[in-house]
């Protein structure tokens, strides 16, 4: 059982839940298990804007050196671009503050490993219990052998020409409004879009510490809707305060989510002959829309439990190369080894001038079935256990019943938050959400705070 890290390395609220002491047994604790024998390990580090993480940086830097890592840091940059950059300067990991779409309040670190991949669960059990007996960890260097800071200026010029040199098409003449949730992408997205010859119309790019995600970003993209209409722009792109997610909206205002982005990239990936197997990874939250596109174009589908950490691991077993999520996390494995949203607003964008379409000409390709998603707040000890509440249990089978034939239900715990997410699918948007509304408020009043 975990204790620490979740399915997207440890979060919590910083300086009360994730503190500088947990921060610098973390990096003690994560460079003693990644020496792994060895004298000397190098260790990228990156982070987001928000305002606890130069606190959470110097704790963690000081664990990792204090066990005789030298640590490259690369200063504010998106997820995906530490763990490019992990492998671009040959470290033996990397790794991340942040907590990605989350509110200022919370933060978080995770890991990768040397080829810029999540840790494996048994390598993050290991360092947990090491977190809890930290003196067990037997490395106290001194003199020359104490770990020191480096950091690289370039890091940002380094992801920026990475990512754009896989795009063989220039922009010119297209317009578009990158929303950056006030994050990490605030540098890099708009240098990417502007390298390659588009028109870019920049939103929430003043990160001042404390707003990122704040109202904005692929979270929050209604002003990013209301801006496009406004400014006349082909597209609007929108990331999360990591830059690990992108949700699109069309010329006309309208959202274009992972779903949709996903099988516009499976189809033009398939023409090309890049869709490995011919198949699409996704999870249990993909609309049902998709997946009658995916069959409409001779796509399989691979279905994985919810987070982009299986639907990662799927690919990896199965040699497939595109998965995602409908939130916006999309991996594309040929470029990159975790969701990476500026990559998939580049590629996005690059098949539209291929194509010669606009978005919302393209995204017909798939109808979307009314989904409802209420999010209800718990109390986090009961958050994986809520099956074990008869009341709550007995709705849930009721409302599957009467859903036969007419849709779906899918309730699950965030791994990330204390939430029990509720969500229901079919034809009839009112009739859903009467259900999801009752089911969430049994909840709410069985284990809500």
């Amino acid at each position: 059982m975990r204790k620490y890290f979740g399915t997207d390395g440890v979060r919590g609220i910083a300086n009360t839940e994730l503190t500088c002491e947990l921060a610098y047994k973390l990096g003690r604790a994560g460079g003693y298990v990644l020496t792994d024998g060895k004298e000397k390990v190098s260790v990228v580090v990156g982070r987001d804007t928000r305002i606890s993480g130069d606190m959470l940086e110097s704790a963690l830097i000081s664990g990792l050196m204090s066990v005789g890592c030298n640590v490259i840091t690369v200063g504010i940059v998106p997820t995906p671009a530490v763990a490019y950059l992990t492998r671009k300067y040959g470290a033996d990991c990397g790794v991340v503050i942040s907590a990605s779409h989350n509110p200022v309040e919370f933060n978080g670190i995770k890991f990768f490993n040397k080829d810029g991949f999540k840790l494996a669960d048994d390598v993050e059990l290991e360092i947990e219990k090491y977190i809890d007996n930290i003196d067990a960890v037997d490395s106290h260097p001194v003199g020359d052998k104490v770990g020191k800071k480096m950091f690289m200026h370039d890091a940002l010029k380094d992801y920026v020409e990475y990512i754009t040199s896989h795009i063989k098409i220039n922009f010119d003449g297209i317009k578009v409004v990158l929303d950056c949730a006030n994050g990490a992408a605030y540098k890099v997205a708009p240098m990417a879009f502007r390298a390659l010859g588009a028109e870019v119309v920049e939103m929430n790019c003043k990160p001042d510490g404390n707003n990122i995600n704040y109202e904005c970003g692929s979270t929050h993209p209604e002003g990013l809707q209301k801006k496009v209409v406004e400014v006349g722009a082909d597209m609007g792109m929108a990331y999360d305060g990591d830059a690990d997610r992108l949700i699109a909206v069309d010329g006309n205002g309208n959202i274009v989510d992972g779903d949709k982005i996903m099988i516009m990239s499976a189809i033009n990936m398939k023409k090309k002959g890049m869709l490995k197997k011919d198949t699409l990874v996704v999870t249990v939250m993909s609309n049902i829309g998709l997946v009658i596109a995916a069959k409409e174009n001779g796509i399989s589908l691979s279905t994985t439990k919810v987070g982009d950490r299986y639907v990662l691991e799927e690919m990896i077993k199965e040699g497939y190369s595109l998965g995602g999520e409908q939130s916006g996390h999309l991996v594309f494995l040929d470029y990159n080894t975790t969701g990476d949203g500026t990559m998939s607003s580049l590629i996005l964008a690059s098949i539209l001038q291929e194509e010669k379409m606009t978005l919302a000409k393209m995204s017909e390709v798939m109808d979307q079935y009314p989904q409802v998603l209420i999010n209800v707040k718990v109390k986090n000890e009961f958050k994986n256990s809520y099956m074990d509440f008869e009341e709550i249990s007995n709705e849930i089978n009721r409302i599957e019943e009467e859903m036969n034939g007419k849709g779906r239900v899918l309730i699950r715990s965030s791994g990330t938050e204390p939430l029990v997410r509720v969500m229901l699918e079919g034809k009839d948007q009112e009739y859903i959400y009467s259900l999801a509304k009752g089911l969430a408020n049994i909840i709410d009043e069985k284990i809500g705070c």
